[in-house]
């Protein structure tokens, strides 16, 4: 019987969805953290190389140092050289480590062979040059040297900068002033500009960075044409697809186009790589002063900045596998009494520092972990998923009964003592170990009544488990039709937010989006209470409702002409601008009210008002978004939007300080209704980490990485989307 209950409710999407869209692997990007050993505390870091092995080094003050596992410490591989402090070092095209001393140089391979002595103090930088010619600088100018021998080159310096760069088909040279390149032993002039500190040959171009800014001595690919998040470059170098730049801000990659495919910032491979990449903040870097940037041959790009060194790893990965990661994380640091719950870091950053809190919504957020898994059980039939998700509904039916509200669900609950939201919202059990938050909104009883629907379909399967759903819907339709359509605290008063009665909907304007909402919120819990109970009192006060108080003409108040049109309730000023709240509230009430619809004709209009909603967030390109729409029975939608979103979501969820407002590359918005300041939608990766009750198009924000979310808004997008058909298995 549940078999052919799964069926029908699937067949309720697969219908529209034209196929699934095969979950191939692509380019995870992960943050590599190198802790810094305690003999280089007070050391500068002052250079960058990766060898051939991928291994890189830095050059410090204190010496040569090098990645270990994970943590940098100075170099004392080779005895003779331990204890040495080099004037510059530099990796050959083909990834040897080179040293400059004052009075040599050198490098370790070649079976020791390569090595030269020096006047001593003449050089101070060095490069190589693809046949293994070594080139140097210093306050003389510019030499090459083979072996002891060291030939001036004949070239007249002006500058003060020495600039040294390769490419597999050359060696270029400058001293801030002039450009130029060696042919043979000799040097040919390239071209002149002023005020050059950044040479850079490894690419299709021979890149300069100068004051004011980019120029090129070769010929134009892609780099100087595109808008770029900072022209104040302070380190260049080019990779597979396109160039790496380092600057005071961060680190940006630029797509050049020369790589279709790789092991990189491609945004994986439903979509093209996108033209700009900007890692910034500690979410990817310790501080964002870059130094220097080197990719390696392993999918790894290393970047050095004032005070460490770290790595951005490009991780072979599939959707599946990214959930078995988010899953991992909220079961083993995210679960309060079987709620989901955000953690607390004291320290900025250190998750052993964390506590588990209680928040505004636990129920209202738990609600979204629970219809994963349990979206996860009508696909896969995996027993742990329906484990965790009926862990989760006891839990939510705890928040009823842990007082004698009859109905009424609590927000969240914490031992006596503990709790630290909100202080004067709680009340005490009548188990007094035990408190729970009152004051609850429509926003857990459209979270509650969203999960409880999901769980019906997906994974209740006895007539127990169908039961206790029943009686959890039953208590809530019970207390607000009681109570004459409102939320009644144990004041004996309608909650803020908790009101569905016609006098408080329809006093809205019809450009307030609330009088849609909560027309559409009602109307889903009694056509839901009505489908599980078969109480005629719900389906008559439904359609008492649309037919004669108006809802039927709410729901479908058309979403371009909502607006500014301020109304005060209660104190608090509404319609004045945009509250991204409503849009979540909005999509996990459709759910359940187009696949509950008392009737074909109503759950037509219903898909109506959805498409008409769903226009207006498509350029969000949310997974929640497009997959509710489509089991909603939404005909067009983005299935390819949310899975770029998908794949771009951080595995990091710890709420960074996030910054862009700096950047050139963004076209900012005049202010607006829905307050969005900028006009690009920038990939998950570069946005502050928040829940999808928040508007994506904010250019800073973060509170400096004192908060670690669950991750559990992915794992809802991934399983929707693989239940409505959207999302195909993994290929691997």
């Amino acid at each position: 019987m549940f078999f052919w209950r799964l069926l029908v409710a699937l067949s309720l999407t697969l219908g529209v969805i034209a196929g699934p869209i095969p979950d191939t692997a692509f380019p995870q990007e992960i943050a590599v953290r190198i802790t810094r050993s305690h003999e280089l505390e007070g050391a500068m870091l002052l250079k960058l190389c990766v060898t051939r092995d991928d291994v890189p080094y830095v050059l410090t003050s204190k010496g040569v140092a090098r990645d270990f596992n994970g943590h940098l410490a100075i170099d004392r591989s080779f005895r003779p050289l331990a204890g040495k402090v080099p004037l510059d070092i530099a990796t050959s095209p083909g990834g040897v480590l080179y040293y400059l001393y004052n009075d040599a140089w050198l490098a370790n391979e070649d079976a020791g062979r390569l090595q030269g002595k020096l006047v001593n103090g003449r050089y101070q930088h060095i490069g190589v040059a693809p046949d293994g010619l070594v080139v140097l600088g210093g306050t003389d100018g510019f030499a090459v040297a083979e072996q002891d021998k060291v030939i001036a080159l004949d070239v007249t310096v002006t500058g003060s900068r020495r600039l040294i760069s390769f490419a597999p088909t050359g060696i270029w040279f400058s001293d801030g002033e002039s450009v130029w390149k060696l042919v043979g032993r000799q040097a040919e002039f390239v071209g002149k500009s002023s005020g050059i500190r950044v040479l850079d040959a490894s690419g299709p171009e021979i890149a300069v960075v100068t004051e004011n800014g980019l120029q090129s001595f070769a010929r134009k690919t892609g780099l100087l044409s595109q808008r770029l998040p900072s022209r104040d470059i302070r380190s260049l170098v080019h990779g597979p697809g396109g160039w790496w730049a380092g600057t005071p801000k961060g680190v940006f990659f630029a797509w050049d186009g020369s790589a279709s495919t790789w092991a990189g910032p491609s945004g994986g491979p439903s979509a093209p790589p996108p033209s700009v990449r900007y890692f910034a903040g500690r979410r990817w870097l310790a501080d964002d002063q870059v130094i220097g940037v080197q990719p390696d041959s392993n999918a790894t790009v290393w970047v050095l900045t004032q005070s460490a060194l770290q790595a951005i790893r490009y991780s072979s990965m599939t959707m599946a596998e990214k959930a078995v990661w988010y899953e991992q994380l909220v079961r083993s640091r995210h679960m309060r009494y079987g709620l989901t719950a955000e953690r607390h870091l004291p320290v900025s950053g250190d998750v052993s520092s964390s506590e588990m809190i209680d928040t505004d919504n636990d129920g209202g957020w738990s609600s979204y972990w629970l219809a994963s898994q349990a979206f996860r059980y009508a696909v896969t039939h995996e027993p742990k998923a329906k484990a965790w998700a009926w862990e989760t509904f006891d839990a939510l039916e705890r928040l009823q009964s842990i007082h004698t509200n009859t109905g009424f669900p609590a927000r969240t609950m914490e031992r006596t003592g503990f709790k630290v939201s909100d202080p004067d919202r709680w009340n005490v059990a009548p188990d007094s170990r035990w408190e729970w938050k009152g004051t609850t909104s429509s926003d857990e009883i459209a979270s509650h009544l969203f999960a409880y629907a999901v769980l019906w379909e997906c994974a209740a399967e006895s007539p127990p488990e169908r039961d206790r759903i029943r009686q959890v819907v039953d208590r809530i339709g019970t207390h607000i039709l009681d109570h004459g359509l409102y939320l009644v605290d144990v004041d004996g008063k309608p909650t803020l937010w908790g009101r569905w009665h016609p006098e408080y909907v329809n006093a809205f304007p019809a450009t307030v989006f609330d009088r849609r909402l909560n027309s559409s919120e009602i109307i889903a819990l009694l056509q839901f209470a009505y489908r599980v109970t078969g109480s005629e009192r719900y389906k008559s006060k439904a359609l008492e409702l649309l037919d004669s108080e108006g809802y039927r003409k709410n729901i479908g108040l058309p979403m371009g002409q909502m607006g500014v049109a301020p109304v005060i309730h209660q104190g608090v000023e509404l319609g004045d601008s945009w509250n991204h709240s409503d849009d979540e509230l909005a999509f996990i009430t459709y759910w359940v009210l187009c696949r509950f619809a008392l009737t074909p004709e109503l759950k037509a209009e219903y898909i109506t008002a959805v498409a008409d909603h769903w226009q207006l967030e498509r350029n969000e390109r949310y997974p929640f978004w497009n997959f509710a729409a489509a089991g909603c029975g939404v005909r067009e939608f983005d299935p390819e939007g949310a899975l770029w979103t998908l794949r771009g979501f951080p595995l990091d969820t710890i709420s960074w300080r996030v910054e862009n407002s700096q950047r050139q590359d963004l076209t900012r918005l005049p202010s607006n209704f829905r307050q969005q300041e900028l006009a690009e939608l920038l990939p998950p990766g570069e946005r502050q980490y928040v829940r999808c009750n928040t508007q994506p198009f904010i250019l800073d924000g973060g509170d400096d990485g004192h908060t670690e979310f669950a991750g559990d808004e992915y794992l809802l997008g991934y399983w929707m989307g693989r239940f409505v058909g959207a999302i195909g298995e993994s290929a691997r």
